[in-house]
């Protein structure tokens, strides 16, 4: 891999997840219901944890010239599943700052799988390739928690004005 593409990449991707990080981290203050309070913490939580794993890769690879794609998985489900229950979705209004904050949210988190797959199919250093596709992934379900949490929204609101045409 070119280094200088390397190294671009990777400060690309420490700025998408620091911009994230900041992001959810300043909805988690801006809202005073706990459960809204504790999803957004999760999710700034999580893009720290990205903002590390890069800041090492990127170090590891000004050293060595390589990604070392050796990270580990310390993604926990099962903190996700408690995060994203029924009490959020409840204190949740689809027209309210919260549900802008998940509109918006959802297309960081689109953003940055663009840039992770992307990034895995362009390059040819299997390494490089595993990391970004493992990132991409996690990012995935970032999406996914969020477009469930959306949609929930969207439907409630359908079913409060009775907006279903059947």
């Amino acid at each position: 891999m070119n280094e200088s593409a390397g190294l671009d990449i990777l400060k690309r991707a420490i700025l998408l997840e620091k911009r994230g990080e900041a992001f959810y981290t300043r909805i988690s203050e801006q809202t005073d219901n706990a459960a809204v309070k504790d999803f957004f913490r999760f999710m700034a939580e999580e893009e720290t944890q990205h903002v590390a794993i890069l800041s090492e890769q990127y170090k590891k690879f000004r050293q060595a010239g390589k990604i070392d794609a050796a990270v580990h998985d310390a993604r926990n489900s099962d903190v996700a599943s408690q995060v994203l229950n029924s009490a959020l979705k409840a204190r949740l209004s689809a027209a309210g700052f919260e549900a802008a904050a998940i509109s918006a949210a959802m297309a960081m988190e689109q953003r940055a799988i663009s840039l992770y797959s992307q990034r895995a199919r362009e390059t040819g250093d299997a390494e490089e390739k595993a990391l970004y596709q493992w990132l991409a992934t996690w990012e995935g379900e970032h999406l996914r928690m969020l477009s469930d949490l959306d949609r929930e929204l969207t439907e409630s609101v359908w079913n409060d004005n009775q907006f279903w045409p059947f």
